[in-house]
């Protein structure tokens, strides 16, 4: 028997086994493609997806061992051209940003997308489009707008620290995780303050949180930059 010309092999990464079960019967049964390998985990994704090719991951960006576009990463290193389908819980403004600068051919927040706009969104990518829906265009497009949004003003040392704060860490916390001095961390933060309007360093903890800087925890925050 010949095989469906707009077949697509699909590789799904996604820890929630209940949420990975409705991923298959999506891609499957109602689209009908194959789904060629599945993980639940950074490190098995890094194994599944290299060895079964797929042509398009689905790729839950939130996972208990690794970060999900660092699993995309890596991945890209042999298979360049991949094209991608992150999903995720959250949605903020650090999701918009990493998503943006992934590359990626579209996105599902779980937390309030349908099973049709994953559909909908599996079908535009394998007709070589992509697929944002509104809320997240809207975000953008806001974002685009906001001259004072954190990765416009801060740098990645900043953007570390202020993540720090929303957890919250004191200076003397933060200066031992990052090995630096109390008072470097003092100056960073104040310089955060500055950049962003804020007036103390609860309002400061209130704008990580509400970015998404400090969600989720510690494996999915910015990675210290060098001084």
């Amino acid at each position: 028997m010949a095989q469906n010309p707009g077949l697509v092999k699909i590789a799904i990464v996604e820890d929630e086994r209940l949420f990975r079960d409705v991923l298959r019967n999506a891609c499957t049964k109602d689209l009908g493609h194959d789904v060629v390998g599945e993980a639940g985990t950074g490190r098995e994704a890094l194994v599944v997806v290299p060895a079964t090719f797929p042509d398009l991951l689905i790729l839950d960006i939130h996972l208990p061992d690794m970060d999900g576009f660092e699993v995309l990463r890596t991945v890209r290193r042999k298979r360049a051209l991949i094209r991608t389908l992150v999903i995720s819980s959250y949605f903020n403004e650090f999701t918009l940003c990493r998503t943006e600068r992934a590359g990626v051919q579209g996105f599902i927040d779980k937390s309030t997308n349908t099973v049709e706009e994953l559909s909908l969104a599996i079908a535009a990518i394998e007709g070589g489009s992509t697929y944002f829906p509104r809320p997240f265009t809207e975000a953008r497009r806001a974002h685009g707008r906001n001259p004072i949004a954190f990765d416009k003003v801060l740098t990645d040392r900043e953007q570390t620290i202020l993540s720090l704060v929303g957890e919250p860490l004191s200076d003397a916390e933060i200066a031992a995780q990052l090995t630096l001095s109390p008072e470097t961390v003092e100056k960073h933060r104040f310089n955060i303050m500055r950049k962003l309007g804020l007036s103390s360093r609860a309002e400061s903890a209130r704008f990580a949180r509400r970015c998404g800087l400090t969600q989720p925890p510690a494996a999915h925050r910015p990675r210290a930059a060098a001084t």
